[in-house]
């Protein structure tokens, strides 16, 4: 069910007045909220459910057996261990098999040798990297008592299967979500019309920056080889915002969703646009993700308290990673070396934490040397993005040496509408750059209005529906 379907503008409604208003104990809450999730995900396939509830039960069992053997300091290690290992051994079969597969038959083949290999025609479970991330924080915090586990079963299937957050994050830690289903939540006017605005600066993303572009960076990545340089920097720009739009989109809407429900979801993108170097794009960048890699991997492994060559192999390892979790595809690992060779420097330089402030704080314009950094910092990013959207390395490499080599000032055929509407979400995230998100507002000047207020949700809502480009799932679904 997506979010921006018609499905789903019935779904939501329902939901909402059942939750507060017949649902209202908190076990019947939680429970309603299971089921609501339930029907949410199998709307896509029903044979989803049999692993996101394996993934469930076992998590929560894990916490059980971790809690009873608390004196028994080696036998949680191995408990922890197993169910790890059983929920990434799920996720690599249905998203890596016939990857790793494919490359071992190349592999033989390259010294002659021919090895027969069974590939498997099965479909990749809609977010399971998300979710699967999510239970495995779970056992992890409860492994290194950062959180006791829970004995309600039916709160921690609520916490795994939350329907707003489900399909693409953001990927919760159980430190925050867990804790609200197991408590009492009331209903804040305040708290759902913010959620509201949130959802409806969510939809234009998608709909009106993403789709557009989508449907311009479909056509001239399937005739790069016939397009001038122009067309195909365009390209790259179109989906440069088309994955911006389409996944921190889905985050305002999963976010402003939640807090319809009295759940507080994390930040998910900060924008990251307007970032002056590497190291802060990805501090503002999906940052659930981030966050996730630093606190169960990079830190585990030693972080930046150790020698440098070590720091190197760690941040090489996290970028190496998160690259390797975007899917199964030689452009996504190459992705993730090509931003960290971006970071290294930064790091070896001790500037990768330089920029944590706000840019242009009191300012309406950046500084001549702050435009700069911005603009070579998209332009890294825009890069990296070429590869990402590639289908092969080679197709990446050619597409880039095209647009280089063969760059041209003819104006383009293809879509001159998203130039349009990407300006406009520049310049309304950059005036509320110090906020959560584009819309939200404060009862300040002119805004004090309830009618000026109300004015500007309808245009943005009338806009939305009326440039919506063609409808298309979400990019981060596939992963």
């Amino acid at each position: 069910m997506l979010f921006n379907s018609f499905e789903f503008l019935v779904f939501l409604p329902i939901v909402f007045l059942l939750y507060w208003f017949v649902f209202k104990p908190l076990k019947w809450q939680n429970l309603f909220v299971v089921v609501a999730s339930y029907l949410f995900y199998g709307w896509w396939d029903w044979r989803f459910l049999i692993l996101i509830a394996i993934t469930t039960f076992c998590s929560f069992a894990s916490g059980l057996l971790l809690e009873k053997l608390e004196a028994y300091r080696a036998r949680q290690k191995w408990i922890s261990a197993a169910n790890i290992v059983l929920n990434l051994l799920i996720l690599c079969v249905f998203k890596y098999y016939n990857f790793f597969g494919e490359n071992l038959v190349f592999l033989f083949q390259t010294f002659g040798m021919q090895l027969d290999w069974v590939t498997l025609d099965i479909l990749l479970p809609v977010g399971i990297s998300f979710y699967t991330f999510q239970a495995l924080s779970y056992t992890i915090d409860v492994y290194q008592h950062k959180i006791k586990p829970t004995h309600d079963i039916i709160a921690f299937f609520a916490f795994i299967s939350f329907f707003p957050q489900l399909v693409a994050g953001p990927i919760e830690r159980a430190t925050n979500l867990l804790p609200q289903f197991l408590a009492a939540r009331s209903f804040s006017y305040e708290k759902a019309v913010d959620g509201m605005r949130q959802i409806l600066w969510g939809l234009f993303k998608k709909m009106v920056v993403a789709d557009n572009c989508a449907t311009a960076v479909n056509t001239i990545f399937d005739e790069y080889q016939t397009l001038g340089g122009t067309h195909l920097f365009l390209g790259a720009l179109f989906f440069t915002f088309q994955i911006y739009g389409d996944f921190s989109g889905y985050s305002d809407i999963a976010i402003g969703t939640a807090r319809l429900f009295g759940i507080n979801l994390m930040r998910n993108f900060n924008f990251p646009y307007f970032s002056r170097d590497i190291a802060e794009f990805w501090r503002r960048w999906h940052i659930s993700l981030t966050t996730w890699f630093r606190d169960y991997i990079y830190i585990p492994l030693g972080g930046s308290r150790c020698s440098k060559w070590k720091a190197m192999r760690n941040t090489m390892v996290i970028f190496l990673v998160s690259g390797f979790w975007h899917g199964a595809n030689w452009t996504f690992i190459c992705w993730g070396a090509f931003h960290a060779l971006l970071f290294l420097p930064l790091f070896f330089a001790g500037k990768n934490r330089k920029h944590k402030d706000e840019i242009a704080k009191g300012r309406i314009l950046p500084t001549i040397k702050e435009m700069c950094q911005m603009l070579c910092t998209f332009l890294l990013v825009l890069i990296g993005w070429i590869i990402f959207r590639a289908e092969t390395i080679y197709q990446a490499w050619n597409y880039i040496v095209c647009m280089v080599t063969k760059f041209d000032f003819i104006l383009p055929r293809h879509g001159k509408d998203p130039l349009i509407y990407i300006a406009i979400l520049i310049v309304i995230e950059w005036l509320q750059r110090n906020k959560q998100f584009g819309m939200q507002l404060e009862n300040k000047g002119i805004l004090r209005y309830r009618a000026v207020r109300w004015g500007l949700y309808y245009a943005l809502f009338i806009t939305t529906f009326l440039l919506a480009g063609n409808q298309a799932n979400f990019i981060y679904f596939q992963f």
